[in-house]
Parts: structure tokens; sequence; C-alpha cells
């Protein structure tokens, strides 16, 4: 069984028992987390594809973890007049584990 979820401006292709990392959402660690934006559905080989979205499916996961990634280094720099500046950046994120797929 898969399905294919939109949150946070990007899609994803899950399953249950998988474990995604997305975009930083406001649900607490351990609480269940309903995404009802589901593209295509696919079980057995029956495949349902949205128009944009597939009526009545929802795809249930559990919040693991509120973290951030590790970090990146942005560092900018103007050759003539010598000017650079150096930043660091850290993304949030939630790692969830898909349950059901209704």
């Amino acid at each position: 069984m898969l399905a294919v979820i939109k949150t946070g401006g990007k899609q994803y292709l899950v399953s249950p028992g998988d474990k995604i990392k997305i975009e930083k959402v406001n649900t607490p660690e351990g609480e269940d987390i309903i995404f009802s934006e589901v593209l295509l559905v696919e079980k057995g080989n029956k495949i349902q594809i949205g128009t944009p979205l597939v009526k009545e499916a929802k795809v249930i996961g559990k919040v693991l973890r509120q973290s951030r990634a590790k970090k990146i280094i942005v560092f900018k720099y103007k050759s003539k007049t010598r000017h650079k500046t150096k930043k660091g950046h850290r993304q949030p994120f939630t790692e969830i584990e898909i349950t059901k797929i209704n």
C-alpha cells in the first residue's frame, strides 16, 4: 500500500512503517497527525489518482521528534571589494512515522 502526500510544499511517497522528515509542523511529540492532501493511493493493483486530491483519503502518522538539521555554512564573497559574509543555518524539521493509510 502506497500513497503520495503533499505537505510543506513538497510531495512524499509513503507506505505504512516509513519514517520521513518533513518541514516543521506545530504538533507535539507523540501525537498523531493527519495528512488530508493525498495525491495518489495504491492498494494492491488498484491505483487512485486525484484531480488534484483523492477524495476521502487520509494518511495518519505519529510525530517522533521535532529537531533541526545539521548546520550549513552560507558564505558570500565579493571579489573586488573584498566584502565577505559568513552565516550558519539549521533548518527545523519534524520526523514522522506513517502508521495508516485510509
